[in-house]
């Protein structure tokens, strides 16, 4: 656990930001352990983002050893999204609830989320994370994984089609549904100018996607999902070979 001194730094530190979650370091700095305040990017008020300046910052100033934030008016146990951001840190996560005081301590045990009922939490579990963490269970594939930020799609970014090539995958033309494998991957294009979702399909006519907002699910892929598909991709090793 974070010794009084800093406790009392990363405290007010979450005074100051309520009712935003705050976020922090904890360095090795001259042989002690030293908080260190960072910048919250989220765009939102329930997530946080480590600015990546504040990130390098710190470590340049030591060895970093654990990572803090706050959960405003809610309990000091870890979410989802920290247990699985506790597991790509492989550091202890300390979490402070704001303003009862109450603390607790995270350490990385081998947690992966389910992969339907899993709640949201852009660039931790998101549309992208469910299809990583499904091909890496049901295929042994780990697909490279893609800094992302709030709303990426507003921002002139197209994430999808700019990366999916270098992940493996292929597009494949005018496929029907009908024609579909387990495994394919749908782009899907909500309410913005560039496919900004994706879904894994199971087969059976189903789908697993993880919608903005919502918790991970299965649905059948029909209606309003077929309408928004983009695009229908494949992995490169799910391609059958021609003789």
């Amino acid at each position: 656990m974070m010794d009084s001194v800093n406790q009392s730094l990363a405290l007010a530190h979450a005074a100051r930001e309520f009712p935003r979650e705050a976020c922090g370091l904890l360095v090795i700095h001259k042989g002690r352990e030293t908080y260190v305040p960072c910048r919250n990017i989220c765009v939102g008020t329930d997530q946080f983002v480590i600015h990546p300046e504040d990130y390098v910052r710190a470590d340049r100033l030591g060895e970093v050893v654990g990572v803090f934030h706050s959960h405003p008016n809610l309990p000091a146990e870890p979410s989802q999204a920290d247990k699985v951001a506790c597991e790509t840190s492989g550091l202890p996560w300390f979490i402070l609830s704001f303003p009862s005081g109450q603390w607790h301590e995270t350490q990385p045990s081998g947690y992966i989320a389910p992969l339907v009922g899993r709640a949201w939490a852009h660039g931790v579990l998101d549309c992208y994370s469910v299809i990583r963490d499904w091909y890496r269970a049901e295929r042994g594939i780990d697909l490279p994984n893609f800094d992302r930020f709030d709303e990426w799609w507003k921002r002139g970014q197209s994430l999808y089609l700019d990366n999916f090539d270098s992940a493996g995958f292929d597009a494949l033309g005018a496929v029907q549904s009908q024609d579909m494998e387990v495994g394919d991957v749908l782009l899907m294009q909500v309410a913005s100018p560039v496919p900004n979702h994706a879904a894994i399909y199971l087969g059976d006519g189903l789908i697993l996607h993880h919608l903005q907002g919502r918790l991970s699910s299965r649905d059948v892929y029909g209606g309003y999902w077929q309408k928004i598909t983009t695009h229908i991709l494949r992995h490169r090793t799910e391609i059958t070979q021609p003789p």
